[in-house]
């Protein structure tokens, strides 16, 4: 998540220099070969103008899309801060307080659930775009992932027993096994007499929370902005960045004439078709990088942050002796 108040034009214009490249090509063919006398090649700039509208309210459309599904995200983490701060609180205060062993193992085995979450988000999908060399040379000098950085099972192990790591490492889903080891304990705490039926119901109402929201991310995860959408806004959108120079030839051919200008305005479609096809290109782009909010990228949710923050909480309500240090910004990108 980028925490400043916007990216510079210098970050935006290296990230997207690529496209300028692309826009730039396309420009100076068509103007080229219209000088060197190939006339025919230019076409009328009523369908152009038609496709182009087309590609702005499909490109609008994407990018409302991609929003929705990155703030549906960060309402789902939301819910998880205030789900585990809920069950947190009842688990210290239904199992005798602070020092309780049931208290520390319950809170530990949470802090755990919240690494293997937050790992399993991150892992790579196929239709992700974090591989695209613009996402990986942006990351790479600007920001780190955590969850790439460092290994899964030192983050994990002060939170858990080597018998119950070793179990929990040994599935495939590693966030679900451990929410159904919490309420296991639940349940025998309740069978042994430690809780009461309401303090039972309570505490597995708040695993019932945790297993809904796991599976919401998991399902903005697990399942991509529709391929027959993002397909269509890709070939529309570059069809139209062909054709656009090839539709304004004539317009800025005729753009001087009765002026000292005259027969120099063809020149000027080049920075002005560069500059209309950057902006498209671009726009879509913008899309892509914020429509997967867990895998990595500059504008995904922090679930890092949070993940981290919510440790502090939990382990303030216990007056814990020493406290994780905070997740910090590393160029405005929190992650």
């Amino acid at each position: 998540m980028h925490i400043g108040k916007r990216y510079r034009i210098k970050e935006f214009v290296l990230w997207s220099r690529r496209d300028i490249y692309t826009c730039f090509i396309l420009s100076v063919v068509p103007t080229v070969l219209y000088c060197l006398g190939a006339t025919f090649i230019a076409i009328s700039w009523m369908p152009v103008a038609m496709l182009g509208t087309a590609v702005a309210f499909i490109v609008g459309f994407k990018n409302n899309a991609s929003y929705n599904r990155l703030w549906e995200a960060r309402q789902i983490y939301g819910a998880i801060i205030n789900d585990s701060r809920s069950f947190a609180v009842k688990v210290r205060d239904f199992l005798g307080g602070k020092e309780s062993a049931e208290v520390l193992l319950l809170f530990n085995r949470h802090f755990a659930w919240l690494s293997f979450l937050r790992y399993q988000l991150r892992e790579p999908r196929p239709w992700e775009i974090m591989d695209e060399e613009r996402y990986k040379e942006y990351q790479s000098k600007v920001y780190t992932i955590p969850e790439r950085q460092e290994p899964l099972n030192n983050v994990v192990q002060p939170f858990l027993e080597e018998t119950e790591l070793q179990y929990v490492l040994g599935k495939k889903n590693r966030a679900t096994q451990t929410l159904a080891l919490q309420s296991q304990t639940i349940n025998e705490l309740h069978r042994q007499g430690r809780l009461t039926d309401f303090q039972q119901l309570q505490l597995q109402k708040g695993i019932d929370n945790f297993y809904e929201q796991q599976g919401k991310a998991e399902r903005i995860k697990n399942f991509p902005y529709p391929r027959n959408f993002s397909s269509i806004t890709t070939y529309l959108l570059y069809l139209f960045v062909i054709l656009l120079p090839f539709g304004l030839l004539k317009e800025f051919a005729h753009l001087g004439d009765g002026t000292i200008l005259a027969g120099y305005t063809i020149y000027f479609l080049i920075p002005f078709s560069t500059i209309v096809g950057w902006a498209f290109v671009t726009l879509d782009a913008v899309g892509d990088s914020s429509i997967n909010p867990f895998e990595g990228s500059a504008n995904d949710v922090p679930i890092t942050q949070i993940s981290r923050m919510l440790e502090t909480d939990l382990k303030e309500m216990l007056d814990a002796a020493s406290l994780p240090a905070p997740v910090q910004p590393v160029n405005n990108i929190l992650m």
